[in-house]
């Protein structure tokens, strides 16, 4: 079973009917005793970071997602639940994340011709081997929404990027936590790919 964190995230059911149409078998956790027993757990998330992260504490997710983790528990953070797994972000001020993976988000840069937020499909590009990427290829477009971007400390925590006028993350990985910028329950194809590689992976 496969929980997907329940924290008033608007694309929860949408993350939820994405799994159900691949077969998979997932539950919603509105509590982080709905964590026990799970193989694989999914942060989705939609808006922004301080909220976000306040939500997760009020309701007791922090320690429990941690605990998960430590005990080998698959976690996929999606879109700003990716950047939950950072240490910190800069949007709206300075604001701690779950510190799984070591690194800082960021706003992206204000370049000419291009606006912010970074919205609509755009293309990956895979910089390394993993199994959550099997059948995805240079040049595959993805469905993002976002005005932020992750910079890992550490290069080799990046599996794909995408090009906004800089090149950033968009598939993050160390050891049992994973991450993707973009929204896969959205981004058809290429989404449901990688979803199933990830129900695949954790068995």
């Amino acid at each position: 079973m496969i929980a997907v964190i329940d924290y008033e995230a608007s694309n929860l059911r949408s993350v939820l009917h994405a799994l159900s149409h691949l077969g998979a078998a997932a539950r919603v956790a509105a509590t982080p005793d709905d964590l026990a027993g799970a193989r694989a757990i999914i942060l989705p998330g939609v808006g922004a970071i301080g909220a976000g992260m306040a939500r997760l504490r009020a309701r007791g997710f922090e320690p429990a997602i941690r605990e998960s983790v430590e005990r080998g528990v698959p976690l996929l953070g999606i879109c700003l639940g990716m950047q939950f797994l950072f240490e910190v972000s800069e949007e709206q001020g300075e604001h701690t994340g779950l510190g799984l993976l070591a690194g800082r988000v960021i706003r992206f840069p204000a370049l000419p011709g291009l606006k912010v937020p970074h919205m609509g499909w755009n293309q990956l590009q895979p910089v390394q081997e993993s199994p959550l990427l099997a059948g995805i290829a240079a040049g595959d477009y993805a469905y993002f929404v976002h005005s932020y971007l992750c910079a890992p400390t550490d290069p080799a925590d990046v599996l794909a990027t995408c090009d906004y006028g800089v090149a950033f993350p968009a598939v993050v990985a160390r050891d049992n936590v994973y991450g993707v910028q973009f929204h896969p329950e959205k981004s058809q194809a290429v989404g449901l790919r990688l979803l199933q590689n990830f129900v695949t992976m954790v068995g």
